[in-house]
């Protein structure tokens, strides 16, 4: 299905205080082809990250620097920890899975919802505070518009929601965001190669969405709106693929408040962790740079991390 398309009526002027932003560092140096997914999980203090084209999940423990790879034979591109069961819901190439990293056994697939798009992989997603997992596809070669926005809920039931994108990131909620009289957060999304972000109205009790608005197309200047998160004040944390930043913005008007430089341009996912949750970590990309951009940018691949003056918020679980 698509929405018809709506243009953003908000004012341009910021009504959030701008963030205090400390100094960014490389947290861990990698040569990630496509660092995305980025979960901080509170009950093991710990981070995981996926490298899509390499096929692999990280995780890392900031306290003592524990690290652990576990290699796939597909490409795993998003996760959520589950809330009532151990393990994690991941998406894989073709769809809604279950791994647990405790047992090493292989994934099982949940459900593959478009088998007849077989140029198209999954991409980014995450849980909603109903502890559904939101998803979307996209297409591998990042060109034809056959990627698409769907809800995976805890009963088995997949929903698509939206249609017609070449690269699909996010979503993010943000209470926010929200407009007066409406009692639900609403749903922000990038369509990345069109270098737009889409806010949607979402019913808490149905997962069912509406009236989709153009909230920000981003200038050329800009990159392209990657992987985001919001944090406990509501604004929302945007990376930038090749615009070499991750932004954060006024999510009711869009408006600019920080801008956060990185040592590398393919900024891909960004979500808030540590044990008070001020900390914002950013993966990054070296897939499709050339060599003189590699060697410009060494660290490309690598893991970032900056702190941040308000908390994110805990990342929701599959399950509620």
């Amino acid at each position: 299905m698509n929405f018809p398309e709506m243009a953003s009526d908000s004012p341009s002027a910021a009504h959030w205080p701008a963030p205090a932003v400390g100094t960014v560092q490389c947290v861990r140096p990698m040569d990630c082809a496509l660092g995305e997914g980025l979960l901080w999980s509170g009950r093991e203090q710990a981070l995981y990250w996926v490298d899509i084209l390499e096929r692999e999940l990280h995780r890392w423990e900031p306290e003592g620097g524990s690290h652990r790879c576990w290699n796939f034979d597909e490409e795993i591109s998003a996760l959520a920890e589950r809330a009532g069961s151990p393990g994690l819901i991941v998406t894989l190439r073709r769809g809604f899975a279950l791994f647990d990293p405790a047992t090493d056994t292989a994934p099982r697939y949940l459900h593959q919802p478009e088998p007849e798009r077989a140029a198209n992989r999954f991409n980014d997603g995450k849980c909603d505070a109903q502890g559904r997992f939101w998803a979307g596809s996209m297409d591998f070669g990042c060109e034809a518009p056959t990627g698409a926005l769907y809800r995976f809920d805890p009963d088995g039931r997949c929903t698509r929601h939206d249609d017609g994108f070449a690269v699909t990131n996010g979503p993010a909620w943000s209470h926010a965001g929200a407009p007066d009289g409406l009692r639900a957060p609403p749903l922000f999304f990038n369509a990345t190669a069109e270098g737009r972000t889409y806010r949607y109205d979402c019913d808490p009790d149905t997962g069912a969405l509406s009236n989709r608005t153009l909230w920000k197309r981003w200038a050329a200047e800009d990159g392209w709106p990657d992987g985001m998160t919001t944090d406990a004040l509501g604004r929302l944390w945007i990376a930038h693929w090749g615009g070499a930043c991750v932004t954060c913005h006024d999510p009711a008007t869009a408006a600019e408040l920080a801008r956060v430089p990185l040592p590398v341009s393919q900024v891909t996912s960004c979500a808030f962790g540590g044990a008070d949750l001020r900390t914002l970590f950013i993966t990054s990309a070296r897939v499709g740079l050339p060599d003189d951009r590699l060697e410009a940018e060494p660290l490309a691949g690598s893991l970032f991390a900056v702190s941040v003056d308000a908390p994110g918020l805990p990342a929701h679980r599959f399950g509620g």
